[in-house]
């Protein structure tokens, strides 16, 4: 059976949006304090944890209006990396072990976006259509 193009690209935007309300949601509580999340009290702004926070806001809302897709998936799969080396790795080598495998799933999920797009249901997209 061949797929059908069309639902691949429905099925990649459904993939965009769902990463990109994932991720939100830790920017939404690191920024915002919500959802409240005990390990994000006091965060201040300016920290790693709050620039973090920033690239998770407004990248996780370019993400799930499927706008700038590519150039915002590419800097959010580095931040994901990052954030996996840097909180991750030192706890251990497994990401089982260490907690990192959320970090290491949308990094990679966010690598495939940055070269895949952000399929058929995207402001992208609708862009390419009008113009």
């Amino acid at each position: 059976m061949v797929p059908d193009p069309r639902w691949s690209s429905r099925v990649l935007s459904i993939l965009r949006i769902i990463a990109g309300l994932l991720l939100l949601q830790y920017g939404l509580a690191k920024l915002f304090g919500w959802p409240p999340a005990p390990m994000f009290q006091d965060l201040r702004w300016l920290s790693l944890y709050g620039i973090a926070g920033m690239l998770e806001l407004v990248g996780g809302t370019l993400l799930v209006l499927g706008l700038f897709t590519r150039p915002v998936a590419f800097v959010l799969s580095g931040e994901m990396a990052a954030a996996y080396f840097i909180e991750h790795a030192p706890k251990s080598f497994f990401p089982m072990l260490n907690e990192g495998d959320f970090a290491v799933s949308l990094c990679f999920t966010f690598l495939y976006l940055a070269f895949a797009g952000g399929g058929a249901w995207s402001v992208d997209a609708m862009r390419q259509r009008h113009g």
